[in-house]
């Protein structure tokens, strides 16, 4: 039962370091492409028609990835306290099945 807990509290470890791990890269590449986008525009390489915003679509698409993996790891993750009734259930029907 010991090694039980170990394995999953590594396991949730594990998610909590991968999601930060996630977040970490994507803040490091918006920062820097939100830099190349702004510098290219400010010295006029980029369009001069409006604004050419282009690090706005991989904000939004992988922030909206980053976010559901933050969902996933804090909100949904670790098991909710349904999925452990049912766990004790369809271990207790086990049992009684012997």
């Amino acid at each position: 039962m010991e090694d039980e807990k170990y394995i999953k509290a590594k396991k949730r470890v594990k998610e909590i370091k991968d999601f930060y791990i996630h977040l970490t890269v994507f803040l490091v590449i918006i920062i820097i492409i939100t830099g190349i986008n702004l510098i290219t525009f400010a010295t006029g390489r980029a369009s001069n028609e409006g604004w050419n915003l282009w690090f706005l679509y991989p904000f939004g698409f992988w922030g909206f990835a980053v976010l559901m993996h933050g969902m996933k790891t804090f909100v949904f993750g670790g098991g909710s306290r349904w999925e452990q009734r049912k766990i004790k259930e369809v271990m207790k029907q086990m049992d009684k099945d012997k």
